[in-house]
């Protein structure tokens, strides 16, 4: 099954760039991986009808700790991380990967995951808080797990919301 990470972030917003940092670990490893940055709407230009996608991203959580893992798949990852729309034009990352659903048939047929790591520092700076670089590791070697796995149960997950 082909796999493409989509890594979300800003990295000059301390923690927000974790899902980059994971990415560029796995794409040093030979991973398929786009570094979107703040921009999921890169993925029109760069999708290559792959099977499954796995967007890796800093959540942010008044119920679980700082680098704590979650993983969605599926319309869960549509249910249960539904950002606030917060003008007319701008949108979160998961409405964006929902309207490009919309607009190209081979994502509808994909495989979505959402792999989110808690975030407990999202200001100006470049360096993770420990929590969540503690967390990197696992992050990838959860990543690594879905890029061997064809077949997984309906949620995988070291933390789930």
């Amino acid at each position: 099954m082909r796999t493409l990470v989509l890594a979300l972030g800003n990295e000059l917003m301390r923690d927000d760039g974790v899902g980059l940092k994971v990415g560029r670990v796995l794409k040093e490893r030979g991973y398929n991986v786009l570094e979107a940055g703040t921009d999921v709407f890169l993925l029109a230009n760069h999708y290559k009808g792959e099977d499954r996608i796995v967007i890796v991203d800093a959540i942010l959580s008044d119920k679980l700790e700082a680098g704590e893992i979650v993983h969605l798949r599926g319309e869960e990852v549509f249910e249960k991380l539904k950002a606030e729309i917060r003008s007319a034009h701008f949108m979160g990352a998961i409405e964006g990967l929902r309207l490009l659903m919309e607009l190209d048939e081979r994502l509808k047929r994909a495989e979505i995951h959402f792999v989110g790591i808690v975030a407990k520092e999202i200001d100006l700076g470049m360096e993770l808080s420990d929590e969540v670089k503690d967390a990197v590791p696992r992050v990838v070697e959860l990543i690594e797990r879905l890029f061997r796995d064809s077949k997984l149960p309906k949620r995988t997950s070291l933390n789930t919301m």
